[in-house]
């Protein structure tokens, strides 16, 4: 249920001032933020990392996740489905896949006419964290197919939100043949935020949280009302799944 690397990027660090006044804050909390901070530690708790010692994890995890993300699809896709020719790269452009090709001859048209620039924009040009293609569909041509686009955020805040948003809307809209997995990975403690982008109209398919069964427990265990029920309303929806899905749903989907 929970991700393997959880413990390679999650656990603590010191803090000069935060919320409880705590000496060492768990590095997925905010630290303006009492109720995340209770969360952060219980899911550290649960995972067994000690709480008397900064851990020996990344300053800035965010890389860090990518990386883990792309290296454990990697091993594990052709493991699950042998069949298939899987690509899992880190930052592609959408324009490398089939169903985005035809973007680089917009992208020609627009850096060549001002106006054009100025009317239409460049924000098509979408840079997915981790992306997942196949290379096997001859009936598509040469490009690879964009079978998924993971966005990785070690936390969520309003700004990631959008951008997450405004991303995947931007490949649902502009794309020319079936629509990829679109899906995010987060560490984020707090079920408030991890509703702020599960909620909403279908831009993202689906929440991964890489320590899903322990944010589990500690929200049963010390949450405040408003965040079990935002919890409860994600998981019953199925917007927030376990990371241990994310490779079986897209080898099986």
């Amino acid at each position: 249920m929970t991700a393997r690397f959880a413990t390679q990027l999650l656990g603590w660090k010191t803090s000069k001032k935060n919320k409880l006044g705590w000496r060492l804050v768990p590095n997925s909390a905010d630290v303006d933020n009492a109720e995340s901070l209770r969360l952060a530690a219980a899911v550290l708790e649960g995972l067994g990392v000690g709480s008397g010692a900064v851990s020996d994890v990344p300053a800035n995890p965010g890389g860090p996740l990518e990386q883990c993300v792309r290296a454990h699809l990697e091993a594990e896709l052709p493991r699950i489905d042998a069949e298939r020719q899987w690509q899992v790269r880190n930052g592609g452009l959408i324009t490398e896949f089939a169903q985005y090709a035809h973007l680089k001859a917009v992208d020609v048209l627009v850096q060549a006419n001002p106006e054009l620039r100025i009317t239409v924009g460049r924000d098509y040009l979408i840079r997915p964290d981790v992306t997942v293609g196949l290379l096997d569909l001859d009936v598509l041509g040469a490009p690879p197919f964009l079978h998924a686009a993971v966005s990785c955020k070690w936390t969520i805040r309003s700004d990631r939100v959008q951008n997450i948003r405004h991303e995947c809307g931007q490949m649902v809209r502009h794309r020319r043949g079936r629509q990829p997995h679109l899906v995010t990975v987060t560490a984020e403690p707090l079920p408030s935020r991890l509703a702020s982008i599960a909620r909403g109209t279908g831009e993202v398919d689906a929440v991964y949280h890489v320590a899903y069964e322990h944010l589990a427990a500690a929200v049963a265990e010390v949450a405040n009302a408003e965040q079990r029920a935002a919890w409860d309303e994600c998981v019953g929806q199925r917007r927030i799944l376990p990371y241990s899905a994310l490779a079986k749903t897209l080898a099986r989907w």
